[in-house]
């Protein structure tokens, strides 16, 4: 299918482009259901005449285009509304009912602070227009509120704290927090990317926004104010999200949130994170210490901390991506620690000079894996109550993890006349000066 890409070069255009083309070109192969041909890329400096071209010959509309930060904000109307009526027309004009997808904002629920917002006006006039226009054609419309947005390519410095913060604490400059425990909601573009993907493929997750006071109970959304004093003991307040297993006859809503249902006017991507605007800069300040501990941080796979590493180490200057490690040298060669983990032990590099044997020491807790990656050598294990001896001959040709088990001194050594030993070495645990478990014994 041929894709138009409106707001081509703001920050999710370019990632949802480049993205695209990873597709279109077989690197992206998890989504064998699309099939991406031609990418019509829009923005500012293209001429009304190739965005004609484009709604006549697309398959798919991903319309990202907006403005956010206008000087005027008149322009907020012109930029969120009257380009999209544009957009519109040349697709009716051209009688193409291609899937048409729209980049909202929560603002546009006006609810809460976003009440009296230009900004929010503009996004939710926009929407209506495309229900009109779904309405009208009965193309498919699909139109999605996103909160704050995050990921690689945010623009520092002008509407994502995030963004600024990732940028500051990268080099090193202050960042400016009024309340650390102000809560923002956040969707990272990674996140965003696959519902999109999804939208492409006919099947996005949908959802409605019950205004506040509103309550959802069964399959339908019911009017039931809420009391100033409390919440009934059936429903839940607020965010509407609900535990695993939880029970709750009713949610009450607070116009913000999605309530998710496969008939919902709206659609959304489900997975995003709420988190405190201190927490974020807690992050990003273990984040900045890395080469100078080399202690990564715990990141679970999926976790709000992973996402947001991700998105750090995008914003890091040329001389900040490369960092010095201790080596710890002498005749015999050098041990350099690579990396640290709080409860995943650390990853060190043993080089060992031809001829010379290292270790001579077991453990009564610890354990290791020898790892040689280049030269030839021979590692040695004793059991240190009753004289048993183990030997690997081990090389970079053939490359084996080796245990050095606990109760064994163990050692190694570089069977080569000529050629340095490199052998890799993990340990369970940090290594710990005042309790090292280390005692020397030769093998």
């Amino acid at each position: 299918m041929n894709i138009l890409v409106t707001g081509a070069k703001g920050f999710v255009g370019k990632n949802l482009i480049v993205n695209l083309e990873a597709l279109r070109d077989g690197k992206n192969r998890t989504r064998p259901g699309i099939s991406v041909g031609e990418i019509f890329a829009y923005d500012i400096d293209n001429t009304e005449e190739e965005l004609a071209d484009y709604c006549a010959r697309c398959d798919f509309v991903f319309n990202l285009a907006g403005v956010n930060r206008p000087h005027n904000p008149e322009d907020f109307r012109k930029g969120n509304f009257g380009f999209a009526s544009k957009l519109l027309e040349l697709l009716k004009a051209g009688g193409n009912k291609a899937p048409v997808m729209l980049s909202s904002s929560i603002q546009a629920s006006l609810a809460g602070r976003f009440g009296t917002s230009e900004y929010g006006l503009s996004k939710r006039a926009g929407e209506e227009l495309f229900f009109e226009y779904g309405a009208e054609t009965g193309a498919p419309v699909y139109v999605y509120r996103f909160p704050n947005l995050a990921g690689k390519w945010v623009r520092p410095n002008y509407n994502s704290a995030v963004g600024t913060f990732c940028y500051n604490v990268a080099r090193d400059l202050p960042i400016t927090i009024n309340d650390p425990n102000t809560e923002i909601e956040l969707l990272f573009i990674d996140d965003l990317l696959e519902a999109m993907y999804d939208a492409l493929e006919g099947k996005p997750c949908r959802c409605d926004y019950p205004a506040a006071g509103e309550t959802v109970k069964g399959d339908g959304i019911q009017s039931d104010g809420i009391q100033s004093e409390g919440i009934q003991s059936d429903c839940m307040q607020s965010d509407g999200i609900q535990s695993d297993g939880m029970q709750n006859d009713c949610i009450r809503y607070d116009g913000l949130t999605p309530y998710w249902h496969e008939n919902g006017r709206y659609c959304g991507v489900p997975v995003t994170h709420k988190v405190r605007l201190g927490y974020i800069a807690e992050c990003l300040e273990r984040f900045r210490h890395f080469p100078e501990n080399i202690i990564m941080p715990e990141i679970a796979p999926g976790s709000f901390e992973k996402k947001l590493y991700s998105m750090y180490l995008s914003y890091l200057p040329a001389e900040k991506a490369v960092f010095g490690l201790r080596m710890n040298k002498d005749a015999r060669g050098s041990f350099t620690e690579l990396l640290k983990t709080a409860n995943n032990g650390q990853i060190s590099v043993n080089i060992t000079k031809p001829g010379v044997t290292k270790g001579m020491h077991w453990h009564n807790s610890k354990w290791e894996l020898f790892i040689v990656v280049s030269g030839r050598g021979l590692i040695r294990e004793r059991r240190i109550d009753d004289g048993e001896v183990l030997e690997y001959e081990v090389s970079g040709d053939n490359i084996q993890a080796v245990h050095m088990l606990p109760g064994y001194t163990h050692s190694i050594t570089n069977l080569s006349e000529t050629e340095d030993l490199v052998t890799v070495m993990w340990a369970n645990e940090i290594f710990d000066g005042g309790h090292p478990d280390t005692f020397f014994e030769p093998v």
